[in-house]
């Protein structure tokens, strides 16, 4: 059997983690790539990320009992300096994400309410009503709300799939795009904000009750994903080609003038607006989860709490425990009564912590503290939203090339090799090296243009296909027009 029922939960809850709103920008990949070169970046990043969180399973298989979460790993293998920079990454991921989310969601918003206020506006409006949620002191219980989000987002993709397709039926031959070595350089921050698995591989495999089974697991369900992600994006293409924008959801929008979205046909609007109400589940439901770390963090850092705590440790956990839902009660195989031990006491030491954490919470002067640091997190985060909204796709790439190559690729894979070095063989090693070159070149040059975009835009002559030869760059190769009754 490939894979056992207890393995086929864990690849579940791996799952609910990495399928996110990077799966949206799939189809967009291959219009700026076109199919082969979009195909090779997708299978590299795919078997990056694999045996990057592979490698990160193996190491924790040979880690003391002390080391819990990605925190300990880092420290374990290269001291405080190795925390540092796991935390780090980690804490720069869980701001910049939920400020995708504001930028997107205030998108979707306008979409769907069109005439009434500007996506800006809309964007406030989302970071009001989240308020309360940033507010609650903690996220004990997030199973059902990342279980949400990806259900959100699988709806998301299949209807958005399914509208392109039934849109441009009878469509000539699709154009291709005219490649640059920027522009196909640019699908690496995409995928590697769509992929992003290693950061909760410590929680999942310590709630493994056979732990040596987890690389399996990982294997399985990364190859699962990636060709979910090949599906999705090679049946856009086969019908929009390099006239697809970069947001799947964006492509099947419809003008409000003319009822005809960027493809050239007038789309189902039902089925577009429950495309875009799934969309806002999964973030709706995903800026809690994610935000939340941050601020435990910041909170120790800024105004002293959390003093008696390992709080990177608990951020971490916080972090990993929230957004995979699992079953604390995980179904323990009788004959490693250690294990269930050891995980009986390990939650009896959570609960106590937990107890801890929200009676220094309920401090009248720490209310007010800790109230208006996340509110005054959440307006920073609002004011970058408004202001990359027309930027998405570079905001989006800036995320992905750094802070999640550092922490999803880069990281795991230097840890393995400092603890596995005499053990690996020569091939893994040159591979692994190679993994680490181009990663980091790579996520170096989609880092600096990128931020060169975001923050020094360069006024350009918009083009309205931008990733197509100047025959196709501004006219549609394909109209439909809807049929008179």
């Amino acid at each position: 059997m490939i894979l056992t029922w207890e393995d086929a939960r864990v690849s579940f809850n791996l799952f609910c983690c990495v399928y996110g709103i990077g799966t949206l920008g799939m189809p967009g990949n291959f219009a700026r790539a076109g199919p082969f070169l979009a195909t090779a970046a997708l299978v590299f990043m795919a078997f990056a990320n694999t045996y990057a969180s592979v490698a990160c399973s193996k190491v924790l298989l040979q880690c003391p009992r002390s080391v819990g979460t990605y925190g300990d790993l880092g420290e374990w293998c290269f001291g405080k300096a190795g925390r540092c920079m796991v935390v780090s990454t980690q804490i720069a991921n869980c701001l910049m994400i939920p400020c995708v989310f504001l930028v997107l969601g205030g998108i979707l918003l306008d979409a769907l309410l069109p005439n009434t206020f500007s996506s800006s506006f809309w964007s406030i409006l989302m970071a009001i009503t989240l308020l309360p949620v940033c507010l609650i002191p903690t996220l004990k219980e997030g199973a059902g709300t990342a279980l949400a989000g990806c259900i959100g987002t699988i709806i998301a993709d299949i209807i958005g799939v399914c509208v392109v397709l039934s849109g441009m039926t009878g469509h000539p031959t699709i154009p291709q795009p005219d490649l640059d070595f920027e522009q196909v350089v640019g699908t690496f921050g995409n995928l590697s904000l769509a992929y992003g698995a290693t950061i909760v591989i410590p929680a999942l495999q310590r709630q493994h009750s056979d732990p040596k089974r987890m690389p399996r697991v990982i294997i399985v369900t990364m190859t699962l994903i990636s060709c979910l992600f090949l599906l999705i994006a090679s049946a856009g293409y086969a019908v929009g080609g390099c006239q697809l924008s970069s947001n799947l959801l964006f492509a099947i929008y419809p003008d409000p003038r003319t009822g005809l979205n960027s493809l050239g046909f007038v789309p189902h609007k039902g089925a577009v607006v429950v495309a875009f109400l799934a969309m806002q589940v999964h973030i709706t439901t995903a800026f809690g989860i994610v935000i939340h770390p941050a601020f435990y963090l910041l909170e120790r850092t800024l105004l002293g709490m959390h003093a008696d705590n390992r709080a990177t440790q608990d951020l971490e956990l916080n972090y990993m425990d929230a957004a995979t839902p699992t079953n604390n009660a995980m179904i323990r195989s009788e004959k490693n009564s250690a294990v269930s031990y050891i995980t009986s006491e390990s939650e009896f030491e959570d609960q106590s912590t937990y107890r801890v954490e929200l009676a220094e919470y309920r401090q009248p002067k720490m209310v007010v503290k800790y109230t208006v640091l996340r509110t005054g997190i959440l307006a920073v985060l609002v004011v970058l939203a408004i202001l990359f909204k027309k930027r998405l796709q570079e905001f989006t790439d800036l995320i992905g090339a750094s802070t999640m190559t550092a922490s999803c690729i880069i990281l795991p894979i230097v840890f393995y090799l400092q603890k596995e070095w005499e053990k690996v063989t020569i091939y893994e090693k040159g591979g692994a090296v190679f993994i680490l070159i181009v990663c980091s070149l790579l996520g170096g040059y989609v880092t600096y243009n990128s931020a060169k975009r975001l923050f020094f835009p360069v006024q350009e002559v918009l083009k309205r296909f931008p990733y197509c030869a100047p025959a196709y760059e501004s006219v549609m190769y394909y109209i439909t027009l809807p049929r008179e009754a």
